[in-house]
């Protein structure tokens, strides 16, 4: 079972330190949010950890539940969700979700339904049948769930058959997620008001609740001890929060840089950036799904600077029980960037996304611990076999390229 942080006093010592003060004041810049101190972070790890997290939670909830996912679509777990989620309406709390509108498509429609009719208010991002054709390629990829907005859950996961399990067999998904209590689900309440808001919803729920002081701000009272970077990215034309956030992350790195991603699809400034930072003594580890994946075009369309890469000293290594989705960079041992980002052009360039930078050395710890463990479960990327891959391979990344900033 996933082990709770220790409530420490740890951010005195964080901005302390020089190396991670100039992180966390680096980070402020590049992206625009302050840090917040006070929160405490549970890992949990795989369906078998996160689900009944989350379920418990919502069976917690006494006033109000803000729920908004990418995905969402069938098997047992989108069941309990759904019934979870109405049950809870049915009891008097507000319940509110945001589906997006390509993600969740195949969600069951009786679901839905009934939902609707135990009074869960429902309401989809950027529905397909809209005429702005321009916008559907802009989706929101996050996966938030407040609840009371004192409890928060972000990171990978979707509701779905995929992430049961414990990633113990093809069908099983590996994944991360995070409890999160403390300041920074304000932040996260945020990233789920910007999405309710333009899928038509207002503000209303945040009033219907008498302001009292215990009621008035949920969610700010120190919890833990981590330090927490909570960072929104908007689906525009152009670099987003995220693209500054992992140029920032590569180049402050200094002696260890790790990425795990489902979705590996750098462009040539990102490239680049990961190869000065092997060159200037960094050790870059990367991490992707190997021979199960969901999407074999992102691969095919993001593999074309990884001769560059592995000649420059990075690192590329390929998870092989399961499809690998956790999404996860740490820097130098200090900090953790986690969230619903993906190291793709689409979280970079497109995407509404959610990430939070913890500045804190023994979760860091942890994470790492869960690279090395997840490390020895892959097949390292060995650059002579690359470069002797077939014609056919070739070709077919040649095809695949145009598509990158899709994928």
């Amino acid at each position: 079972m996933p082990q709770d942080l220790p409530t420490l006093s740890r951010p005195a010592r964080a901005l302390h330190d020089p190396a991670a003060r100039r992180l966390a004041l680096a980070l402020e810049s590049a992206v625009g949010a302050p840090f917040s101190h006070g929160a405490r972070i549970d890992v949990l790890r795989n369906g078998v950890e996160i689900f009944p997290a989350m379920l418990e939670a919502i069976a917690q909830a006494r006033r109000r539940i803000e729920f908004l996912t990418f995905v969402y679509w069938t098997g047992d777990i989108a069941e309990r969700f759904a019934q979870a989620l109405a049950a809870r309406a049915r009891e008097g709390v507000e319940v509110l979700v945001v589906l997006d509108g390509f993600g969740a498509r195949p969600m069951d429609r009786g679901q839905l339904q009934m939902m609707r009719d135990a009074g869960v208010e429902v309401r989809w991002f950027r529905p397909l049948s809209t005429w702005r054709l321009w916008r559907s390629a802009h989706r929101t990829h996050r996966k938030v769930l407040i609840l009371d907005g004192r409890v928060g859950f972000a990171g990978g996961v979707g509701i779905a058959s995929e992430w049961d399990g414990d990633a113990d067999a093809p069908e099983h998904w590996r994944d991360t997620h995070f409890r999160i209590r403390g300041p920074a689900v304000a932040g996260l309440r945020a990233a789920f008001y910007e999405d309710w808001m333009e899928a038509g919803g207002d503000l209303g729920p945040l009033f219907s609740v008498a302001p009292t002081p215990s009621r008035s701000r949920p969610g700010v009272d120190a919890a833990g001890g981590a330090l927490v970077q909570v960072v929104p990215a908007g689906a525009s034309v152009g670099m987003n929060s995220i693209a500054r956030l992992h140029n920032a992350l590569i180049r402050l790195s200094r002696r260890r840089l790790r990425i795990c991603t489902p979705y590996f699809s750098p462009d040539q400034t990102m490239a680049d950036l990961l190869i000065a930072a092997a060159k200037r003594g960094v050790e870059v580890e990367v991490m992707m799904p190997g021979p199960i994946i969901d999407k074999r075009l992102s691969e095919l369309a993001g593999s074309e600077f990884w001769s560059d890469l592995m000649r420059a000293g990075v690192k590329l290594m390929r998870f092989q029980p399961t499809m690998l989705h956790a999404k996860l960079i740490t820097v130098d041992g200090r900090l953790a960037s986690i969230g619903s980002a993906n190291f793709n052009q689409r979280s970079r360039l497109k995407d509404h996304e959610l990430s939070l930078n913890l500045l804190d050395s023994e979760l860091t710890a942890r994470l790492d611990g869960h690279f090395d463990e997840d490390r020895d479960r892959c097949v390292p990327v060995d650059i002579t076999r690359w470069r002797r891959r077939s014609w056919l391979r070739r070709a077919a990344e040649k095809a695949a390229a145009p598509l990158r900033t899709e994928t």
